[in-house]
């Protein structure tokens, strides 16, 4: 294997492992913090 495409591979790794699309997860406790707020306030 030359050493440009392993580069490529070890950069394509390190992107993939890095992605957060959705934001970090908040705690359960949090979440269920702002469940509440949103669905019983009217």
């Amino acid at each position: 294997m030359s050493q440009q495409k392993r580069r490529k591979e070890a950069a394509w790794k390190a992107r993939k492992q890095e992605q957060h699309p959705h934001g970090k997860i908040n705690s359960l406790k949090k979440l269920s913090g702002e469940y509440d707020v949103e669905h019983t306030t009217s």
